[in-house]
């Protein structure tokens, strides 16, 4: 198995479905299939709910791999809880795009009645299905697989927690799929919706991609894995094409309580790590919390592009203005004041399509690259303007700079003494950055460095300090 991870191409890739009631171990064999942990495993019943896709590779066959929640309901009853009715929607959908499934069952208690009914909705999907009799740990629980047998389907022993017979399941699977398209984008753009539970990270997904891809459900933490969702605009050379990522709720450590919460968000934090830019959602009747400070402070500890969305305006139009509301925000969180700010209702539609345009722009500020020249005239002018505070009564002093980066925009500056610089003056340099050159939404590093190395001084290395 190859467990490199390859450049997510969801747009024309033939899709795998994982398929099964709960807590069979559909995500463990999903995670093994992807060759990282991807999909949340627990214990738990449920904790899959949305779809979750990754790209993966199998013996040079490329595909994309979808784990789907579990089954919850037998067929007749009516699905009283809207959230299982929503999980059970998601499965539906996955299994109408896939070209093929794998139905993971379990060994140790055999066919039950929900397995019937995972194969009554196979049955009815029409796709080539196999069955991975899972937690066939060893040689001996090998036979006992014979009892998987009984819906008609191929049945293949597997250990996804040992590696035990992922081979020759594989093998099977890629032999009926069709073959992948080329021209797929290699390098999206990664985006992430991060935020508050509750906040509409998902609808505002939903509303973006113009149909309901993650569940949307007044019940906060919803949304547990981080989804992955291609997404392309346009056709052809122009397309843009990107990775939308919702993901959980992220929630005070106080109030994480649980595994699942504990792994929810180490998800959502890895996110914003590998993302471009970051959408972070706030709620516009409450405002600014002290949670959103927090999640503010870890894009910006992790140099991430930002874009601020504030969702529910519907809610609160008539009671605030834009100006005034914007104006506080800034009060509130002003190390985030050089993010682009957009008032949206996802529920409405109300100006969601500037969202779009406002991720795109960032995604350019954070690559920008900056001429020498104009860099070092621009921060030449700054220091005439205002000096330095002295520090031990020597004061700092700026010889000239270099951009060495993007993705963030990163600055070295040599000068006489790196320990001279304050925290203070390191922002009004970023300010007279901005000021020229824009980079709304982009986070920017100064390193400040001696420019005496190698005569007698040791080279200094400022700490490195994003604004």
């Amino acid at each position: 198995m190859q467990t490199d991870t390859p450049p997510l191409e969801g747009w024309s890739l033939p899709v795998v479905a994982i398929a099964g009631r709960t807590n069979v171990g559909k995500s463990a064999l999903f995670n093994r299939l992807a060759g990282r942990r991807l999909a949340i495993v627990h214990e738990q019943d449920g904790v899959t709910r949305d779809r979750v896709a990754t790209p993966a590779v199998w013996e040079d066959r490329r595909f994309e791999l979808v784990d789907t929640g579990g089954i919850l309901t037998l067929d007749g009853k009516s699905q009283v809880d809207a959230l299982d009715s929503s999980v059970r929607r998601q499965t539906d959908a996955a299994l109408e795009d896939a070209a093929a499934v794998i139905f993971v069952m379990d060994v140790e208690s055999g066919p039950v009645p929900m397995d019937e009914e995972v194969a009554r909705l196979l049955r009815r999907a029409g796709k080539p299905v196999f069955v991975a009799c899972n937690k066939c740990d060893t040689e001996a629980r090998d036979e006992a697989a014979g009892l998987c047998e009984r819906f008609g389907y191929p049945v293949f022993p597997v250990s996804a927690l040992h590696n035990r017979g992922i081979g020759g399941l594989m093998e099977a699977v890629c032999g009926v799929l069709p073959p992948a398209s080329e021209g797929a984008p290699a390098h999206p753009l990664r985006v992430v919706f991060a935020g508050r539970p509750n906040v509409g990270k998902s609808s505002l997904t939903n509303a973006m991609l113009k149909r309901d891809r993650v569940i949307v459900s007044p019940r906060p933490g919803t949304t547990r894995d981080s989804i992955d969702i291609p997404f392309s605009v346009g056709r052809g050379e122009g397309a843009r094409h990107y990775v939308l990522t919702d993901t959980a709720g992220i929630r005070s450590s106080g109030k994480v309580d649980t595994a699942v919460d504990k792994f929810s968000l180490i998800r959502a934090e890895e996110s914003i790590r590998l993302s471009q830019v970051v959408v972070l959602l706030m709620d516009a009747e409450q405002g600014p919390t002290q949670q959103d400070k927090k999640i503010a402070a870890l894009i910006r500890e992790h140099r991430r592009g930002c874009v601020v969305v504030i969702n529910k305006w519907d809610l609160a139009q008539g009671k605030v203005k834009e100006k005034a509301y914007a104006e506080g925000l800034k009060k509130a969180v002003p190390f985030l004041d050089y993010a682009p700010l957009v008032f949206v209702s996802a529920k409405t539609g109300y100006r969601t399509r500037e969202v779009l345009a406002a991720i795109d722009h960032v995604a350019i500020q954070v690559r920008a690259t900056l001429p020498t020249g104009l860099l070092n005239r621009t921060l030449t002018h700054a220091y005439e303007r205002v000096a330095p505070p002295t520090v031990s009564g020597k004061r700092l002093k700026i010889y000239y700079a270099t951009q060495v980066g993007v993705d963030p925009v990163r600055i070295v500056l040599f000068v006489n003494d790196p320990s001279r610089w304050v925290p203070a003056y390191e922002t009004y340099l970023v300010k007279a950055l901005r000021a020229r050159f824009g980079l709304e939404g982009a986070p920017v590093v100064l390193t400040g460095k001696s420019r005496r190395s190698g005569d007698g001084e040791r080279e200094q290395d400022h700490r490195s300090r994003t604004a």
